[in-house]
């Protein structure tokens, strides 16, 4: 018979429209163990796992903190509250946190206080530009007090401790993804097996029980850095004729995003339900003609964002590393995805490149034999590149083209560089290698080439620096006591496009 072993959550603190996909470790009739769903529809040996969700109704329901969503909110502006803004945009858990969010609470009462001007009309709630999934915490204990403060702020009134029942049922199934209904209440998840046959419960139940649920935080809005342009180019170059824009993202694939490594951040900021969403409002935001993700989990490329983009009128191709990574559950593994708007761009060919193989290549010809161990141990990183040459389906209104009867190419490149900062020769090999590449592509065609990725680098170092692009590109691995000299003719073509880059830099 059926047994469930364990039940656990990735996070304890649902999000309102975060996925909740709970860990069930099944026994099996012959005491193997499975993760597999075993379903009403495919029973196994007459009996299956039925999972519940229920919601706590026996506590009050508390408002969070705006800023700080694991902490009960204390006070609430008044004047968010007056102009009818989403209400638990208002909430702060002290007075120093409302303090600190002052500055952009004026932003929000300007731009609020400008729609009613311009619709007075209208009786809908105004539209905050930053607004997420949640949406206002009502009920008891949850409204301002009568006593206000000279701030702007109002206490509000105490709520009790939680209690656990009653419980109502909110969902069935496995999974659950909870509603701003659920906002402060308490979830529990209820795991038994049953008879298949008769219907009856056959074993005791095993629960879990989460934190209050919290609505989703607001992003924090980003802020965007041109560095000093040269040549007279500006920032706002969107009304230009024949432009089109590019956004490069490293998306933080799913099994790097562990608490180890980024002890900083709770852990329900870093599961993939509440990221992602997030992730694809911030992309789709920017509205680019080309998208240049890394750190792509390849399930994610195929189940997420292929599909989600494609709703959006984007056509994508993906490049894989060839090493998986096991995550301690799973193996899975991360590539290079591009993105290009369907109605702007065709895919004329793509191209893949490996460092890994190109490394290999390396050694068989240019290292001695007693280095060649040393060499592949140092070069071999599983980093990889994505090249699409695109042809123009139709430039900007009013762009003058040169040649109408030829056919308009771009060429784009999608890297992501080795990270570790003590293998710098690494990475300026990783972009010879990828330059050198693209070297015999502009052989081929006179293709205006774009280079995107996650470079592992700041301006200023070896690989982005401006000094870089002489013509030369000289690789020195001190280590294997090694000097190799490549002529990249490429890089003298590219060096006047590179000092006319504008650089973004994402704080």
């Amino acid at each position: 018979m059926l047994h469930v072993l364990r039940v656990h959550l990735p996070s304890d603190i649902p999000i309102v429209g975060c996925e909740l996909s709970p860990y069930v470790l099944l026994r099996r009739p012959d005491s193997s163990s499975t993760t597999d769903d075993v379903t009403e529809n495919s029973p196994l040996d007459g009996y299956f796992l039925r999972c519940r969700w229920y919601r706590s109704q026996g506590d009050k329901r508390v408002a969070v903190c705006s800023v700080h969503p694991t902490e009960p909110a204390t006070l609430q502006c008044l004047e968010c509250s007056k102009l009818k803004l989403p209400g638990n945009k208002s909430y702060h858990c002290s007075s120093q946190c409302f303090k600190d969010s002052w500055k952009l609470h004026r932003a929000i009462h300007a731009y609020a206080a400008s729609i009613i001007r311009d619709n007075p009309n209208e009786d809908d709630e105004p539209f905050y530009c930053f607004n997420s999934t949640g949406s206002a915490v009502v009920g008891k204990g949850t409204g301002p007090s009568n006593t206000g403060h000279p701030n702007g702020s109002s206490i509000l009134g105490s709520t009790d401790q939680v209690g656990v029942e009653p419980w109502y049922e909110v969902g069935q199934g496995k999974t659950y993804t909870p509603t701003v209904d659920d906002v402060g209440h308490v979830l529990k998840l209820e795991c038994v097996i049953v008879d298949a046959a008769v219907g009856s419960i056959v074993t005791p139940a095993k629960t879990l029980l989460t934190a209050r649920v919290i609505p989703a935080p607001s992003p924090t809005p980003r802020c965007m850095i041109p560095v000093n342009l040269l040549n007279g180019l500006t920032s706002d170059m969107s009304g230009s004729v024949g432009t089109f824009t590019v956004l490069s993202y490293n998306v933080l694939a799913d099994l790097y995003a562990t608490s180890e490594l980024y002890s900083y951040c709770p852990p329900w900021a870093l599961s993939w339900s509440y990221r992602r969403q997030n992730l694809l409002r911030e992309i789709s935001g920017y509205r680019a003609d080309i998208i240049c993700l890394q750190e792509v989990q390849s399930d994610h490329y195929l189940d997420f964002f292929a599909p989600e983009l494609e709703k959006l009128g984007y056509t994508s191709v993906y490049k894989k590393k060839t090493a998986e990574v096991y995550t301690g559950t799973v193996y899975a593994i991360d590539g290079c995805a591009t993105f290009f708007r369907r109605d702007r761009f065709a895919l004329v060919k793509k191209y893949e490149v490996e460092f890994n193989r190109a490394a290999q290549s390396l050694s068989e010809v240019l290292v001695p034999p007693f280095q060649k161990k040393a060499t592949l141990s140092r070069l071999l990183k599983d980093n990889v590149a994505l090249i699409v040459v695109l042809e123009v389906k139709e430039m900007s209104q009013g762009a003058e083209v040169s040649n109408p009867g030829k056919r308009q190419l771009l060429c784009v490149a999608n890297t992501h560089l080795n990270a570790n900062p003590e293998l710098k020769d690494v990475k300026l090999w990783q972009v010879n290698t990828l330059l050198k590449g693209l070297e015999k592509i502009a052989e081929s065609a006179d293709i205006p080439m774009l280079v995107c990725g996650d470079f592992n680098s700041v301006p200023g170092r070896s690989v982005l620096n401006g000094n870089f692009f002489n013509g030369f590109f000289l690789f020195v691995a001190l280590e294997l006591g090694t000097l190799f000299a490549h002529s990249c003719p490429l890089l003298k073509r590219l060096e006047s496009s590179y000092l006319q880059l504008m650089l973004i830099v994402v704080d």
